[in-house]
């Protein structure tokens, strides 16, 4: 209740600050989608697709059913965001990927620096719940595909890149939709394990596994360091 208050307070103090810039900006556009995803996904959970209203995911956030509508097409969509910025900090984290260094090290140091705090550890609960919730619910299936299509696209232009080669080379495109398919695979197969209650260290290193699966993947020209 405290925290839908406080939205509330927020939200009527952007408004007033809105109407007098003469709109709301990009970015508090962003942080208040990405607020309302992070709780579709908690209800998408706990609830079920279908059984989840529109209704229930505005007052979890704190705003009004019409607002919600302002943002999404319908509710189905509200998967997206938390999906879209994980892909956005995964391509990040990629395309800053050193040549002289090889994929796991580039990764665990990401993994090792990467934000720990409440806010970070909320968004990432999301984004495993509707990861799992994709390969059950058909209608967040859609959202998944379009991470997974974004993330092979970047991948094009990174390992053309790496390998000094055209994007349109058919090797390129070829490793990159197999890097792809290892990095949706163990990523499903670790978050329904998470989901399912089993200790993170059962898990061992999903970097290491994910590198080495690439390698694999790619016949050992995607993972290791390359020339300067």
């Amino acid at each position: 209740m405290e925290e839908q208050t406080a939205m509330r307070s927020d939200d009527d103090s952007d408004k007033t600050s809105d109407r007098k810039s003469g709109g709301m900006s990009k970015q508090r556009q962003q942080r208040i989608r990405l607020e309302i995803s992070r709780e579709a996904a908690r209800l998408f959970w706990e609830q079920g697709v279908a059984a989840t209203s529109g209704e229930q995911i505005a007052n979890a956030v704190g705003i009004s059913v019409r607002t919600l509508w302002r943002y999404f097409r319908n509710k189905e969509s509200c998967a997206e965001p938390v999906l879209a910025q994980d892909v956005e900090e995964f391509v990040a984290v990629l395309r800053r990927w050193p040549r002289q260094v090889s994929l796991e090290d580039h990764l665990v140091e990401w993994a090792t620096n990467r934000p720990k705090d409440p806010e970070q550890r909320a968004y990432d609960d999301a984004v495993i719940k509707m990861t799992v919730l994709g390969e059950k619910e058909p209608d967040l299936r859609a959202a998944l595909l379009m991470t997974n299509d974004r993330i092979e696209r970047e991948l094009v232009e990174i390992i053309a890149d790496r390998l000094r080669r055209p994007t349109d080379d058919l090797e390129v495109r070829l490793h990159a939709a197999a890097t792809t398919a290892v990095v949706r695979v163990i990523s499903e197969d670790v978050c329904a394990a998470l989901m399912a209650g089993a200790d993170r260290a059962s898990l061992g290193n999903p970097i290491e596994r994910m590198a080495e699966a690439v390698r694999v993947a790619t016949g050992g020209v995607i993972g290791d360091p390359v020339e300067p």
